[in-house]
């Protein structure tokens, strides 16, 4: 079994999962929803800064630390209540000492360029009013991603150089066409030299002691998307349409995540500081493709996050969906859970997909030799058939076969993008769920409607 370096917080909350072997190449924290998320995140942090009270930090903007923040005002503003006490008991932080975020040194992580810092969904204008004035933190002691203070050609501001908002980065090897591409050139390589100027005064700080990430669909940590470098370093780049999609919430449209180029500290810059405690966390069982990936794969730049291998003090939080999909999880419940018949469906229909044989096809010999099936109890030449029964009844619950009575219509599109959409009905009818209908009598033809959802289902 692997041994990790848990603190003490983490210990409270690992200790409480029955899953306690991973076989991932960074450990992680399974916790049951979202807000417990947020406290976790919450105590290890506060439990950190008691450790680093000068420490450099670097948070997440967005809803990823919705509750992480809520929760670390909660426990700041009632350190000595009873409840608070037995909160913080309970989780491993027992130190009697309230933790003083002032001292703490900021390093904003990103930013879509150019913005206007005082607009309302800039990440600076987040920054500055949930964590620099939020935890009372100096703006003296923070680095911040500010358009307005990057300086271009002849000082001007970038709206003159950028009217429309648009950055040409081919200027930075092509010829400017005419001045005004020499001015933008000018003002993409003062741009290039404040992201270099930028990482510098990292590293002088020595690097993120405390940096906490979501990731996206994609896997991107900060703006480092899918294929970055893992020693990449501040910079102005493009975004993937994935990215600029998870971020148009929080921005304001898709119009304006799509349209804007970014500037975020690299990978290498998160990974700089050997010991720093680098924390991604996910919820949802959207995230548990990319989470997986992300944890069980070697170092690749196809996985942003598994850059933070090289960190002994990485982790991920994640929720129980965010985590379905794991080695770890799908080896424990077809190892050690109750065979239920829910359990003996499952079996046979993974069985069915990975042979790619319907499921009356399936063999004695086939489940003799497969790895969960063979663990089925009573195991015999019977067990497929009367499995399969089993699913059958179960897809014949839900066909309606009312004689009489009028059914009812559903007309809806699924629409996948401006142009390509799909007929809600049409999937019905292709899966057996539903009979087609021209405005005629409709011919309800049970046995047919049981052939096509039977063969959808792979029975």
């Amino acid at each position: 079994m692997k041994q990790f370096n848990w603190s003490n917080v983490e210990s409270s909350f690992f200790d409480r999962r029955n899953l306690k072997e991973q076989t991932t190449e960074i450990p992680y924290i399974i916790i049951d929803n979202f807000p417990d998320l947020g406290l976790i995140v919450s105590l290890r942090f506060l439990e950190w800064v008691l450790e680093n009270p000068v420490g450099v930090i670097s948070l997440p903007t967005g809803k990823t630390p919705e509750y992480f923040i809520k929760w670390t005002h909660y426990l700041l503003n009632n350190w000595n209540d009873s409840k608070v006490e037995s909160i913080r008991k309970n989780h491993g932080l027992s130190s009697k000492i309230k933790p003083d975020l002032s001292r703490l040194t900021f390093v904003q992580i990103d930013e879509f360029y150019p913005l206007e810092p005082s607009q309302h969904n800039s990440f600076s204008n987040y920054v500055t009013k949930y964590y620099l004035e939020g935890f009372n933190i100096s703006k003296n002691n923070a680095l911040l991603i500010n358009a307005n203070e990057i300086g271009l050609y002849e000082n001007e501001h970038w709206s003159d150089i950028f009217p429309n908002g648009t950055i040409d980065l081919r200027l930075r090897y092509n010829d400017p066409s005419g001045k005004i591409e020499r001015k933008q050139q000018e003002s993409l390589y003062l741009i290039d030299q404040w992201c270099n100027d930028y990482e510098k005064k990292i590293r002088n700080l020595g690097g993120i002691g405390f940096f906490l990430g979501g990731i996206g669909p994609d896997g991107h940590i900060a703006f480092n998307v899918r294929g970055s470098d893992h020693n990449s370093t501040t910079r102005l780049m493009k975004t993937n349409f994935e990215t600029q999609a998870a971020a148009a919430t929080d921005l304001g449209g898709i119009e304006i995540s799509g349209n804007h180029l970014v500037i975020t500290i690299g990978l290498g810059t998160i990974t700089y500081k050997k010991d720093s405690t680098a924390i991604i966390i996910a919820a949802g069982e959207a995230k548990a493709p990319i989470i997986k990936d992300s944890l069980e794969s070697q170092q690749d730049v196809k996985y942003p996050a598994s850059a933070l291998q090289s960190l002994k003090n990485s982790r991920f939080y994640i929720t129980s969906g965010a985590a379905k999909k794991l080695k770890d999880i799908e080896s424990s419940y077809w190892n050690t859970s109750e065979w239920s018949l829910v359990k003996k469906q499952r079996a046979l229909l993974k069985l069915a997909k990975e042979k790619g044989k319907y499921g009356t096809k399936l063999s004695f010999e086939d489940l003799k030799n497969d790895p969960i099936c063979k663990n089925i109890p009573g195991l015999n030449d019977r067990t497929s058939s009367e499995i399969i029964k089993t699913i059958d009844n179960k897809v014949q619950l839900g066909i309606r076969t009312e004689k009489d009575g009028k059914f009812g219509r559903m007309l809806g599109w699924l629409y996948k993008t401006d142009e390509d959409t799909m007929s809600i009905n049409q999937i019905m009818i292709d899966k057996g769920y539903a009979w087609p209908y021209d405005g005629g009598t409709k011919v309800r033809n049970l046995e047919d409607l049981m052939a096509k959802r039977n063969e959808a289902n792979g029975v």
